[in-house]
């Protein structure tokens, strides 16, 4: 097995090269973020970020450098491995508890970070799938638009056409 993760990467170029154990190290984090915001289950987000790793590992022969970066493609397979989960549950299931807070507060910022989170979190529950997933993308797993625009198959221009507007929705209904 060690073997099989030591194997590099195919680029087009055949400049740039990264062992799968490098990238799934490098991406780790992000991936599960991302796919922990899009199904709102940890333990569900653990299974289906496996799976998401499982495939890429399976299909890294098929990655093409000038069709997106390593990123992209890998978090392409995640998306589709999130949504396949979903389809299969056919109903968004809710986070067991809020992500750990690493700064520690006062007792007064405690309060209004509470109050802000709920405001987001009712402001999140107004947009449609597409533009929480658009959300995910860029904030959970910190992809650029170029990135997002390879995941979602949208020119460059229309994902930070979309981005603004989301973001605007979100704003404005945190506001109100």
């Amino acid at each position: 097995m060690n073997e099989a993760l030591a194997e590099r990467m195919p680029v087009a170029t055949g400049t740039d090269t990264e062992t799968f154990a490098a990238l799934y190290e490098r991406t780790f984090p992000r991936v599960y973020a991302y796919v922990a915001s899009l199904l709102r289950d940890r333990a569900a987000a653990e299974d289906v970020t496996a799976q998401a790793f499982e495939r890429a590992y399976r299909r890294r022969t098929s990655y093409r450098a000038r069709r997106g970066s390593r990123e992209a493609w890998l978090f392409g397979i995640a998306r589709n491995a999130a949504l396949d989960e979903l389809r299969r549950r056919k109903r968004r299931a809710r986070l067991e508890a809020d992500p750990e807070d690493t700064g520690a507060l006062a007792a007064d910022d405690h309060v209004e970070l509470a109050v802000r989170r709920e405001a987001v979190r009712a402001a999140m529950s107004g947009l449609d799938g597409r533009e929480r997933d658009l959300l995910a993308l860029k904030f959970s797993a910190g992809l650029s638009n170029s990135e997002i625009a390879t995941v979602l198959g949208l020119s460059e221009t229309a994902a930070g056409t979309r981005l603004h507007r989301t973001l605007t929705k979100l704003r404005k209904a945190c506001n109100d």
